[in-house]
């Protein structure tokens, strides 16, 4: 090798590993073996050749080689016998595929390399060594982290998945490093993935703010002494030699012995023979053609080649690698993200078929949308999105339609676009020469609806619910549908991983950034609404959005079947889409006059309250000033618990106040009811008048993919958050009221979740004592405290039920003390006796943790799955908290689920005893309906029906669901 010469080096373990978590289970179809991984793999090094030769590209190999892992001991297990020793063991269908992978890469003449007691990594930095002491340049295709020591001048390192180059300055902005200091702040962060333990409580923030100030962590730790903030220096001064093995361990060796010389690695054209010969024994049918057609291989002369098939273990190549999480968008030292479910061939059409705007069709004439609608019979699918002037459902004016056909088909038909300058909506036909012909909203909408309508074609969409509604509007009720965010949704929920947006999930699966809103309208003052954006412009983007939808669906549809997901999705998510659009759409009615009295009221309690504060606090000051606020309490009148921010401020959160006026200090104890006046005042009497339609009418949205549990949020406005157990959040909810011959019906079960637990951990006591409908909170006190159960005084039942709904949600002796105004010893004690009296519970949380611990997620009854890569974090504060969301998740999830069964199923239930009430709100586990006056009595035992039997036939409980149901002119009343 020489000056001017490029070397490429793939990371070939992180390869097979991108391309298993990115591809599903696929199998050849002759025999059945395990190839969705092969695929991948030669899908993605195909693409890496092919456009690394391409000369406009500006980077063309001279040298090229993959690099594996070999075996599972190296020289690191010598010096740390921890040493990645907690990672998973490979999936049975993996496995054999190593052997088919390190084949695939002789097929295409590349050169495979691997070396026993060494990492891909060591051998990666040894050629890159070698290539720059040899004058050339190297790029090295990985996104590991580990390797981003080996940035330089003459080196980068190429994402492929996301399509970027980092280079020293990218490291430094993605780490506040330059590579050469990311041994040391690798040494003193750690790494979960790879079981480097690292200093505790050392982030990469602020690892690289140490670095930075000492220089290199030989430095830090000689002087760690300096370091100001107590409990760092502690730490560092106490886990020295724990960073100094760590730094070994994350060092890459660059003198790796070398069994293949860098000469050796020069890059030549593939033998088109050898190649097709292996693919087609691999039953690749399309990057077949694709590879006999680039090299001029005639493919019916060439027959499939004899392959080797070996399930033998492998060293490192059996684990998920320390990228694994990165290359699936997880957090960095996250569990490996479940196989992402995209079919092999349809990855390598969406690979091999760019997303490519200039192809896109502005329809402004019938027969060219009668085409369109034509192609769509012929493919059996739309992809459809639509382009609106408000992100309300219930406000929005179409501006315009998208729709795909195929990967690569789509198009875009304007409708109320206007002339830049004009501000009049248009109605369709001529218009303004910088808008041009636009067909009109009525014609589109008669051509589009039967397509739309017809079971036999398939509408495919992202938040379908927001185009289902909109659609709804005009008369048109969408259907069948799929939903790539809900698909997303189901397979990947977690607070831990990405969103599930097109264009996260679009990054993500298929590598593409779409336009955003931004880069077409602006932002700012310059900002312009859709409406008035070029034609030409919007056609790219909206159209593009359909396609990138149709594309997400091929990668993401097919993982429902494979991982055993389909029956939560097809039951529990894409039936629900119309039910809450529908109710979005009916919206609740609200009492004006009623919310403006309540605005009076509260802002004279305000007023009061403001009043009492300034006499306590012994002078005037803003309240709602948490500057001034703490100098007030914490600065005149030293309160203790006084602690300053970052900032210099004093802290004034709710839970410190709540503490201090629980200690008896009646200045907190005001400040924590003034902010709980002004913001029912601000939040709810003063906002909810704006969100009325003109029939008086509110109509919240709700997000169906926002929780990792599977519960619904309500947003513009928030329905669900109004508070129940205080006197001036049951005033609110008087304000919404029937219209006139109705009353609202409010349903809601009855201590659902305790009722899951019983079941789900097999308490006796508690499963007893709910089939025979006894006080579960009495029974609880009764068994924890042994009191009878008959007079028993109100304060122990108090008790009972506050450690009940506690223990559900984690509730540490701490909370419980805060809540019951007790000692936190005594707290602990009451949870001691809780556990000793159920030990079924405390079984239960330790087989949830283990499972999660294990699998990295939980499920629900009805095999919704919540992910918690988090997990394994070292981090004890992070770690205890997702071991307490994991233990609530299957309790919660499943009450969550049983209450999209009952809604899923109610409509048709009411239909077939042709009653009249209508769904309106889901807040947690109630629903309010809209009946007749005269249909109330009839209504009632069917909603309860429907909820109480909600988890059958998939559950057989061993307890029942109740459900609570009262009718009244209002919500309050009817609660």
């Amino acid at each position: 090798m020489q000056k001017g010469d490029h070397l490429f080096l793939v990371d070939g373990s992180a390869y097979i590993f991108r391309a298993y978590h990115a591809l599903p289970p696929l199998t050849r179809k002759s025999d059945g073996l395990p190839v969705g991984a092969v695929s991948g793999f030669c899908n993605m090094l195909w693409k890496l050749v092919e456009e690394s030769r391409d000369t406009s590209v500006g980077v063309c190999p001279t040298h090229f080689a993959v690099i594996f892992d070999h075996s599972s001991t190296t020289f690191r297990n010598a010096l740390y016998d921890g040493y990645k020793a907690h990672r998973p063991p490979p999936p049975e269908d993996l496995r054999p595929q190593f052997s088919l992978i390190r084949e695939a890469v002789r097929a295409f003449d590349l050169p495979c390399i691997e070396k026993e007691g060494f990492e891909a990594d060591d051998l990666i930095a040894t050629y890159t060594r070698l290539a720059v002491e040899a004058g050339g340049d190297v790029t090295i295709v990985s996104s590991d982290k580990d390797l981003m020591q080996l940035v330089g001048p003459s080196v980068i390192l190429y994402d492929q998945m996301k399509d970027k180059r980092l280079g020293p300055e990218d490291v430094r902005e993605k780490f506040g490093v330059y590579p050469e200091k990311m041994i040391d702040l690798q040494a003193l962060v750690g790494d979960t993935s790879d079981n480097v333990p690292g200093v505790p409580g050392i982030g990469p923030k602020t690892a690289a703010e140490l670095l930075e100030t000492f220089g290199t962590l030989e430095a830090l730790l000689e002087r760690a002494g300096e370091i100001k903030q107590a409990k760092r220096r502690e730490n560092i001064l106490a886990h020295a030699d724990q960073a100094r093995l760590s730094k070994q361990l994350v060092t890459l060796d660059q003198n790796t012995p070398l069994d293949t010389s860098l000469d050796d690695l020069f890059i030549h054209e593939p033998d088109g023979e050898k190649l097709v010969a292996y693919l087609k024994a691999m039953e690749f049918t399309t990057l077949t053609r694709r590879v006999a057609a680039k090299l001029g291989t005639d493919a019916s002369e060439v027959a499939p080649a004899p392959v080797t098939i070996s399930d033998a273990p492998r060293g490192p190549d059996l684990d998920a690698g320390g990228d694994t999480a990165l290359a699936g968008g997880g957090a960095e030292g996250a569990m490996p993200l479940t196989p992402a479910g995209l079919a092999a061939e349809r990855l390598s059409e969406a690979a091999s078929t760019p997303v490519d705007r200039s192809r896109y069709e502005t329809i402004r004439d019938e027969a060219r949308l009668e085409a369109w609608i034509a192609r769509a019979y012929d493919t059996g699918l739309l992809a459809f999105d639509t382009e609106t002037t408000s992100l309300d459902a219930m406000r929005a004016d179409l501006v315009g339609l998208s729709f795909a056909v195929a990967p690569g088909e789509a198009a875009y038909v304007p409708i109320g676009h206007i002339g830049e300058g004009s501000g009049d909506l248009l109605s369709g036909g001529e218009a303004a020469d910088s808008v041009g012909l636009q067909l009109p909203l009525g014609r589109v909408l008669d051509l589009l609806k039967p397509v739309l309508t017809d079971p036999s074609i398939l509408k495919i969409g992202q938040n379908t619910k927001y185009d289902y509604l909109v659609m709804l509007r005009h008369g048109i009720d969408i259907a069948p549908m799929d939903d790539t965010m809900l698909i997303s949704y189901v397979l990947d929920a977690s607070s831990s991983l990405e969103g599930h947006g097109m264009d996260e999930l679009s990054e993500r699966f298929l590598g593409h950034k779409p336009i955003s809103y931004k880069d077409l309208c602006g932002t700012g003052k310059g900002a312009k609404p859709i409406a008035a954006c070029p034609i030409d412009k919007v056609t790219e983007y909206a159209a593009e959005d359909a396609d990138v939808t149709l594309r997400l669906w091929r990668v993401l549809k097919p993982r429902l079947v494979a991982e055993g997901m389909s029956s939560v999705y097809e039951r529990l998510e894409r039936p629900l889409v119309p039910v809450l659009a529908r109710m979005e759409e009916r919206g609740i009615r609200a009492d004006r006059q009623i919310l403006s009295r309540l605005s009076g009221r509260f802002a004279q309690k305000a007023a009061g309250l403001e009043a009492d504060i300034h006499i306590l606090a012994g002078e005037p000051f803003n309240v709602g000033s948490p500057k001034q606020l703490g100098e007030v309490l914490f600065g005149k009148l030293g309160l203790p618990g006084g602690k300053k921010t970052k900032t210099g401020q004093w802290a004034t959160d709710a839970r410190l106040l709540e503490d201090l006026a629980a200690q008896g200090h009646e200045l907190p104890r005001r400040i924590v009811d003034w902010r709980q006046i002004t913001k029912l005042k601000g939040t709810y009497t003063d906002a909810l008048p704006t969100y009325m339609d003109e029939a008086d009418r509110i109509h919240t949205s709700y997000s169906m993919a926002s929780t990792t549990t599977g519960r619904l949020s309500s947003s513009e406005p928030n329905l669900q958050n109004i508070p129940v157990r205080t006197q001036e959040g049951r005033e609110i909810r008087t304000a919404f009221v029937a219209p006139d011959g109705h009353k609202l019906l409010s349903a809601d079960y009855s201590q659902i979740e305790l009722r899951l637990l019983a079941h789900m951990a097999d308490i006796p006591q508690l499963t007893e004592a709910f089939r025979q409908g006894q006080d579960i909170h009495a029974t609880t006190a009764s068994e924890m405290f042994g009191v009878p159960v008959e007079g028993m005084p109100s304060e122990v039942r108090r008790r009972a039920k506050a450690i009940n709904f506690g223990i559900v949600y984690g509730i540490s002796a701490f909370g419980l003390a805060a809540q019951l105004s007790i000692p936190q010893g005594e707290a602990a004690s009451y949870i001691k006796r809780y556990f000793e009296r159920f030990p079924g519970i405390r079984d239960y949380m330790d087989r949830v943790k283990a499972f999660a611990k294990e699998a990295g997620y939980v499920e629900t009854l009805f095999g919704r799955r919540a992910h918690y890569p988090d997990i394994r974090s070292s981090n004890p504060q992070v770690r205890a908290a997702v071991e307490r969301a994991a233990i609530n998740a299957p309790i919660q999830g499943s009450a969550a689920d049983i209450i999209r069964r009952a809604m899923v199923r109610m409509e048709d239930a009411l239909k077939a005893e042709r009653l009249q009430a209508r769904m309106l709100l889901q807040v947690h586990d109630e629903l309010v309906f809209e009946v007749p006056d005269e249909e109330v009595e009839a209504t009632i035992p069917v909603v309860r029906r429907v909820m109480e039997k909600a988890a059958e036939p998939v559950v057989d409980l061993a307890v029942p669901l109740v459900v609570d149901a009262r009718a009244a002119a209002n919500w309050d009343e009817a609660h």
